[in-house]
Order: structure tokens, then C-alpha cells, then sequence
């Protein structure tokens, strides 16, 4: 806690120089988790294998606030092309890398194939909590990769859990045709497609409630909890129904949008215009202060939905920051323990090899520019997502003599992924400003 506090303070002073520094936050938490760990200064120790529940409740705290986030800020429509990217990016792309990892890591490392395919599962999915320079910053944001990239780590986080489970099947040594069918049906067949449908409609029921209650009552004050009110509803039906949680919290930020998107349409505002991005009403949280909230007009619905969508963005973005630090800066500590030369070898196989010809081949046909494929293969950042799936598997069947190799391996994948992306992503995507702005010229 102490170094926490003192991390976020440090950071929180020179925020200004680190915006101009090729460098993210996320990157200097690890390092300075490193720093603190046993190789160099001692002062702390992490164990994820002895705090498997801890590591898996923190992370999946962590990422069901970054999916809704991710999702609430996706304002644009089902035929954008830039969905059907993200869409191939979470699945063809997505199984090529698993595949590809998987069968290096047998190859290379002599793991057994089930092993190999949990591992390869683990570092499957993109990251929507750590990407923060490389995902959408807000509704109005309609740039084509930063959307692809925000789809693929809000999709894909749930899609590649069955894989995980899959492995793990193998592992226990009970997989038989009756196991693989029964895990086809309920952990891909229906708990995908079921996990974004509760979600989604879950969040436009709340959200047309919350709207006509603030005009009903002129409520004014922050609603903060409706948020969380929101991604836990969403998470615990999913849950109880069997179906996939991370989708229906990413599903359920998409259903909130577009709830508010539906409103606008239906009742604009009278101080709306075309935005930047040409469309017709900005977001309705453009459109209010949330700081000055006796000058809103309540009995405007877009006023209300835009408050409502303001406090969640609000009350998401400063809890994910923080989980999100702490995590990083633990997570640092433990690969410090727990270095492992054979998950940083297949970590830069996956960053400079894998992951781009995947993105590659998946992107075939969709008339995206080379340049952004190429982007798009390499801003691939591992994070939070890993680290639940490797929680997930140290407290579901995860044999103890593979748990101590499959865990430091992932930890150093993660840590090594933060950096080396939050050292070049922001360089890459400002020569992609200044090339866009010529082209433009």
C-alpha cells in the first residue's frame, strides 16, 4: 500500500513531462514492481501460486469495470467496418495465435499439449484496461484502429476463456467425446451469443429507467452507483445462467450507449449540432456539465440519459485506474520472483511474429490499409486479461508441478508486454498523426 500510494503520487506530480515521454504510467508501475521485487532492492514478495484467489478476484474486479468501460465508449453503428475488424481481430486472428503459440510452446518448451494449450489460452487476449493510449478515449472517437482495437480486447477476453477451459479438460485427463461436446455446447454454443444478449438488453432496460426517473423526479445528483449497479447486475445474471460475464459486462456498456444514442435521436438536444466526426448529435454527455448540474434542463431526455452516462464514465474510469495500478505494480513484484526466460522468449515470439501474421491473414479481404494492419499486429498489449485466465486456471485443476513454469512464464509474458508496447506505442501512433495529417495536407 505504502509503495502504491507513493507510485500514484509520483505519477500524479509528473503527469505532465510522462505525456510527453514515450512511456505509460502502467510501464513505470511494473518496472518499479521489478525494482521492489527480490532480484534488486528485496523489499517485497509476491507468490501468485499461494494467492491464486487473491490474483483472480483483484483481476476480474479489474477487468468487468475496463469491458463496460470499453464498451460505453463504442458509439458508432453495427455496419461500421470497423467492427467486422475487431470482430475478425477477437476470433480468426485470435485462434491463429493460439494455435501458433500452443504448438511453439510444445515444440520449443516440451510442455504436453494440454499444458501448451492452456498457456497459449492465457496469452490469447488483448488488453482493454492497459491499452489505454491505443483504444478509443471517448464516444466521439471514431478513429478505425483505435475502434478495431477497443472491439477485439472488449470481445475477446470472453472468447478465448473456452479454449482455457478446453485445455484444462485435457489436463484432468477426462476428456472424452461426451466432455467435448457438452463443452462445446455450453461454454462456446451457448454461453457466448447468451453472455452479449443479457447484457445488452439488461442495459437498455436500466437505461431508459434511469433516464425517465431523473425526469420523473429531476434528480440531480451524481449517480455514480448506477454504474456499478449496472456491471454487476450484468455480471451476476451471466453468471447464474451459465453464461460468458465478460461479455455481458462489455455487452451491457454497448446496450447503455446505445440506449442514449436512441434517445438523442428521439429527442435532441436543443443546443445540438453535427460534432467533429460529422454525426448527426454529439453524445449526450457532451452536452451537460456534470460539474453544474442546476443549469441542465432535466426535462430534457438527452440531458437526463447524458447525465446518466457521464456519472458511469466518471465513477469506471477512476476505479479502473486505481485496481488497475495496484494490480500492475504487484504483478511486477511477482515476475521479479519469478523470471522466466522461456516466457520472454515466447512472449517476443508471440509480439514480433505471431500476433502480426495473424492479424494479417485475419484482415485479409476487408480492404484495410497495410499500415494499420501492420499497427493493429503489433499493439496487440497483454495485461489483466492474462493474468485472470492464469488465476482462473490455478484455482480450477491447474496441476501443482505445471503451476510454478506456466505461472512465471505468463508473468513475465505480461510484464514484458507492458513494457515493450507502452515504450513503442506511443512513438508509433504519433509518426501515424503526422502521416494522416500529410496525407491530409
Amino acid at each position: 500500500m505504502f509503495f502504491l500510494g507513493a507510485m500514484l503520487l509520483a505519477t500524479s506530480l509528473s503527469a505532465g513531462w510522462l505525456r510527453r515521454m514515450p512511456v505509460t504510467p502502467f510501464a513505470l508501475y511494473a518496472l518499479a514492481g521489478f525494482a521492489l521485487g527480490p532480484t534488486l532492492f528485496d523489499v517485497a514478495h509476491v507468490d501468485f501460486v499461494q494467492h491464486a484467489h487473491w490474483l483472480g478476484g483483484i483481476s476480474e474486479g479489474v477487468l468487468v469495470v475496463s469491458l463496460f468501460l470499453t464498451g460505453l465508449k463504442l458509439r458508432l453503428p453495427w455496419r461500421h467496418p470497423s467492427w467486422h475488424v475487431g470482430c475478425r481481430l477477437a476470433a480468426p486472428a485470435m485462434l491463429l495465435c493460439v494455435a501458433a503459440l500452443a504448438w511453439a510452446t510444445h515444440a520449443w518448451l516440451a510442455l504436453p499439449w494440454a499444458a501448451a494449450l492452456v498457456f497459449a489460452a492465457m496469452a490469447a487476449p488483448t488488453d482493454p484496461v492497459l491499452a489505454s493510449l491505443v483504444s478509443v478515449d471517448d464516444a466521439r472517437d471514431g478513429d478505425a484502429l483505435r475502434v478495431a482495437l477497443s472491439s477485439e480486447a472488449g470481445l475477446n477476453d470472453g472468447a478465448a476463456l473456452p479454449l482455457l477451459m478446453l485445455g484444462l479438460l485435457c489436463l484432468s485427463g477426462t476428456t472424452d467425446l461426451h466432455g467435448v461436446w457438452q463443452w462445446f455446447w455450453l461454454d462456446v454454443g451457448w454461453a457466448l451469443p447468451a453472455g452479449l444478449a443479457i447484457g445488452f438488453g439488461l442495459a437498455r432496460l436500466v437505461g431508459i429507467a434511469a433516464t425517465r426517473a431523473k425526469m420523473a423526479s429531476g434528480d440531480r445528483a451524481p449517480s455514480d452507483f448506477l454504474a456499478l449497479a449496472l456491471i454487476l447486475l450484468a455480471y451476476a445474471c451471466a453468471k447464474l445462467l451459465d453464461a460468458s460475464g465478460f461479455l455481458a459486462v462489455f455487452a451491457a456498456g454497448i446496450g447503455l450507449r446505445h440506449t442514449e444514442w436512441r434517445v438523442v435521436s428521439q429527442h435532441p438536444h436543443p443546443h445540438a449540432g453535427q460534432d467533429q466526426a460529422g454525426q448527426a448529435h454529439p453524445p449526450a454527455e457532451m452536452l451537460v456539465n456534470p460539474n453544474q448540474r442546476d443549469e441542465v434542463a432535466l426535462e430534457e431526455p438527452s440531458a437526463s440519459i447524458g447525465l446518466v452516462v457521464s456519472d458511469a464514465l466518471s465513477f469506471g474510469d477512476t476505479l479502473e485506474r486505481l485496481l488497475a495500478a495496484g494490480t500492475i505494480l504487484v504483478v511486477g513484484i511477482a515476475c521479479a520472483g519469478a523470471w522466466s526466460m522461456a516466457g520472454a522468449w515466447m512472449g517476443l515470439l508471440l509480439f514480433v511474429v505471431i500476433r502480426p501474421v495473424s492479424v494479417w491473414i485475419a484482415t485479409m479481404g476487408l480492404g484495410t490499409p497495410p499500415v494499420r494492419r501492420l499497427l493493429m499486429g503489433w499493439l496487440g498489449i497483454r495485461g489483466i486479461g492474462s493474468l485472470n485466465y492464469l488465476g482462473y486456471a490455478l484455482t480450477h485443476g491447474l496441476p501443482a508441478a505445471l503451476a510454478p513454469r506456466i505461472t512465471a512464464m505468463v508473468t513475465t509474458l505480461v510484464v514484458l508486454s507492458v513494457v515493450v508496447h507502452g515504450v513503442s506505442c506511443q512513438p508509433l501512433l504519433a509518426w501515424r498523426e503526422r502521416r494522416l495529417r500529410e496525407r491530409g495536407r
